[in-house]
Order: structure tokens, then sequence, then C-alpha cells
């Protein structure tokens, strides 16, 4: 714009000297001129403009594949005038390519390091499994609670592990498919079962009838998150009065794991809660967050506050969505929600691996 802006203050200036020079040519010759000029802009214009997307072209070519075939084709499209600043940008965009390279390579040696302990370790967790099993009767109770807490607790840390290393790797295997809700929620149940006898935790799990579709080992990971922190931070003694009666429950009963299933219109919603101590509503907007632990009860103190981070990445990595619920003193609530999957949809993440 400036140089038409120019262009056609020149053409003004010698159309007036043109017509103080004579004024039978100014009329003659300076529409000619005028247009002449105009012409010569577009003509110019066009021919810059076709190197300059040439140049932008031959430049984000050289910034995806910075090699020296592709630095030498910039050199030539940018001049040789800009060749030494061509050809130091083509050394360090390789430089970091390289060190990116190297970053990858290390990552996905750690990835794979990481899976491969986790099944290793699974070896000594299967030992204790088998005693735990074989011997229980033979071992006093309080050993028997201390074990069996061992035992999730290595569970639960190994997956929260092989989770963590899954979501910051570049490899996904995900395979979704239909899902009974009830068979998966009974599963981890069964998993807790000695912990959740030990604290006196009466369930409930009704209305656990449909089918979900989604990745089976992650839905899994998000419920026994759940259900572990239904039974750190729920205690009879210190909280289950006053939360018991919120459910309608006697002070000397059990404490309370709920689980429900429903179906709506906008997708499907799996929750599960507990009349424990529950989150404070200044913590609340932050339990999803990496490392916090808040200052809801000493339990959390001794938190990691990794558990509920990586179910909410893992959610999202399946498409689900969490939404927590909870009173302070009067349990927590957690929803996981499944959105409609129709046959086309499932069909193709099947074939993609989505």
């Amino acid at each position: 714009m400036l140089w038409l802006i120019l262009l056609f203050l020149l053409c003004g200036f010698f159309v007036l000297l043109l017509w103080i020079a004579d004024v039978q040519a100014f009329r003659a010759l300076s529409a000619a001129m005028v247009l002449a000029s105009l012409l010569g802009f577009v003509a110019i214009s066009s021919v810059l403009l076709s190197l300059e997307y040439r140049r932008e072209k031959a430049f984000l070519t050289f910034l995806d594949s910075p090699d020296e075939y592709h630095e030498e084709l910039l050199i030539k499209s940018a001049g040789v005038s800009r060749a030494q600043l061509v050809r130091l940008l083509g050394t360090v965009l390789r430089e970091k390519q390289g060190a990116n390279d190297r970053l990858k390579v290390q990552m996905e040696e750690y990835e794979e390091y990481v899976e491969s302990w986790a099944h290793e370790i699974k070896v000594p967790l299967s030992l204790l499994t088998l005693l735990l099993d074989n011997r229980r009767e033979e071992l006093p109770e309080k050993v028997r609670f201390k074990l069996d807490y061992i035992q999730t607790c290595m569970q639960e840390y190994i997956a929260q592990m092989l989770y963590y290393a899954r979501i910051k790797g570049a490899r996904k295997d995900y395979l979704f498919e239909q899902i009974d809700i009830g068979f998966c929620v009974e599963e981890v149940l069964e998993d807790y079962r000695p912990l959740l006898e030990e604290k006196g935790f009466l369930i409930i799990t009704a209305d656990l009838e449909g089918f979900v579709y989604t990745d089976r080992r992650g839905l899994r990971f998000l419920i026994e998150q759940v259900v572990s922190n239904a039974i750190k931070y729920s205690d009879k003694k210190q909280y289950g009065g006053q939360a018991c009666d919120r459910y309608g429950y006697k002070k000397d009963e059990a404490l309370l794991l709920s689980c429900s299933f429903s179906k709506k219109e906008q997708g499907s919603v799996l929750s599960i809660r507990d009349n424990g101590i529950g989150v404070k509503s200044c913590d609340l907007p932050y339990i999803f967050e990496k490392g916090f632990t808040g200052d809801s009860g000493e339990n959390r103190k001794r938190a990691t506050g990794m558990g509920l981070y990586l179910a909410k990445e893992v959610a999202q990595e399946l498409g689900l969505s969490l939404e927590a619920f909870s009173e302070w003193g009067e349990g927590f609530e957690m929803q996981i929600r499944f959105p409609v999957v129709d046959e086309k949809e499932q069909e193709w993440k099947k074939e993609t691996g989505r």
C-alpha cells in the first residue's frame, strides 16, 4: 500500500509538470501515464508476491526437514545475501532435532523399562497374594490386615506408575470395547475386599446393569483410584456418625460405599460415593491437580496427590470426564461420565485404536 501511494504521488507530480509544460499533451497523455503506472505496479507486485510465496514455501519445508538439501533450496529462494543466516539457522535446527531424537529414544527406553519393571514386580506380588490366600487363617488378624494393605498399596502404586508412563509416552495401547459396568465394578471391589471388610464398609451396588464403550484397563484404573481414596479417607470412629445420618444410617452402623449406574440422553454416568471425611470446599476445585493434597485431615498430609491427577489424565485420554462432589465431614462422590458412542464411531475407534 505504501509503494502504491508513493507511485500515485509521483504520477500526480509528473502529470502536474506535463500540464505546466503543455496543456494539449496533458489532455492526451495524463490518463495513459496513470494507467501505465498502475499496470506496471500490478505486474511487479505479482512477480514479487510469487517470489515471496516460493520463499515462504521453501522456508516452511526447510523448517519441517532442516537438512542440507532443503537448506540450499532456501538459499536459492532467499538470495545469496541471506545465505549465512540460513546456514546458521540450519545448523541450530539440526542440533535441536538431534537432541529431540535422542530424548525421544531415551523416553521410549524409559517407558519400556518401567513397563518391564512393573511386569517383573508382579512375581513377588503374586507370591504375596498366594500366601494370603492359602495361609490367611494361620496369620494373626493384625498381620493379615497389614499384608493386605501392603499388597493393595503395591498394586495401586504399580498401576499409577504404569499409567503415568503411558500418559507421558508417545505410544497408546488402549483397546475400546463393550464392557459390562457391573462386572468391572465387582472386579475392583473384589480386589479391595479385605480392606473394605477390615474397615467395616457396607457396600451397595444397586443399578449396575449396562454396558459402556471404553478401555477396560483404563476404566478399572479410574474405579480403583476412587475406591482406594474412599478406604483411605473414611473413618467410622471419627466421621461415621455425622455422615451416616445423611444416608439414613444409624451412628453405630458401618461405613457406606455406594456404586450406581444410570443412562441419560447425554451419556451414561457411574457414580461412586462414600460417607467418609470428604473434602473441604476450598480444596475441591484443586483435587485433580498434580501433587495437590490439601489439608483435609491427617491422612491427606501423607498422600502423594497423584491418584486423582492420573485418573483425570486417563479419563481425558479415554474421552471420559470426572466430576467430584463433596461436603466436609459428609462424604465424597465421584461421577465418571461416558459419552454416547454410535456404532460407526465404535468401528472407527477399533480401526484407528483411538
